[in-house]
């Protein structure tokens, strides 16, 4: 099995324009990212895919790959597709696995990677992602967190903004609670696959790409990890905590 890592980085953003570039601890975010990722050792290579000349030529700078996508992609996962569609007569589908890592983590754990990737020892997985438990009642009401419930098998069954299962019977300490880490991989003819499909329903009402897929029949796993990134930057606020926690952290 080959890995490959790709890292969706575009400049434009509703709520923070031009937030690959900002800087952490003296280094673009991008670089953190791209760092971080490039310590998987089982990834065959990495690449940051995005729109951007401004982020094309910052990654080429400190040594990145970088490759250049259409600026008409909705989501990552559309981007990371096309990466991979340019990319496949080096990287065959039947035997290729590809991770979306989001480019706005810059203090992604290499751990969380390796879990992920863990995933696929068993050949019939076609998309896998992380979820934490959850351990804090004050998280399943805030809809920035999502939630997932899961099968005796570890099969997602839902995701939701929502706090699921409705507590009925239960108190929050006699149910477990999982919440969403937003990192996938994708066998590549699933993630082929996955781009050709139209906006769903339910993703339309919850704002999440990823009931599209589920909606659509594709079945996705979970592994339950302890890792996450302790920050991830959606604000420009956002850049102050990830610097004052770089300087107490300063040997990532």
């Amino acid at each position: 099995m080959q890995y490959l890592g790709i890292i969706p980085a575009r400049f434009q953003s509703t709520r923070f324009p031009g937030k690959p570039l900002c800087e952490i601890g003296g280094k673009p975010m991008i670089q953190r990212v791209y760092e971080q990722a490039v310590q998987v050792k089982a990834f065959d290579e990495v690449l940051v895919a995005t729109d951007d000349s401004r982020i094309f030529q910052t990654v080429i700078d400190f040594g990145g790959k970088a490759v250049m996508t259409a600026s008409t992609h909705r989501s990552g996962t559309e981007r990371c597709a096309e990466v991979y569609a340019s990319l496949k007569t080096i990287y065959p589908d039947n035997d290729t696995v590809v991770v979306n890592i989001q480019g706005d983590e810059p203090f992604i754990q290499v751990k969380q990677i390796e879990e992920l990737l863990a995933c696929f020892s068993d050949n019939t997985i076609q998309i896998a992602t992380l979820i934490k438990k959850i351990k804090e009642p004050s998280l399943l009401n805030n809809p920035n967190v999502v939630k997932a419930i899961i099968s005796n098998d570890k099969r997602v069954l839902y995701f939701s903004r929502n706090s699921i299962p409705y507590l009925q019977n239960k108190t929050f300490e006699q149910h477990t609670f999982y919440k969403h880490i937003g990192l996938y991989a994708y066998k590549a003819t699933t993630l082929l696959s996955l781009v050709q499909l139209p906006p769903s329903s339910l993703e339309e009402a919850e704002n999440l790409e990823q009931l599209r897929w589920l909606e659509n029949g594709f079945p996705v796993t979970a592994r339950i990890t302890n890792y996450e990134s302790s920050i991830a930057i959606d604000r420009p606020e956002d850049i102050k905590l990830a610097n004052d926690f770089y300087n107490k952290n300063n040997n990532i």
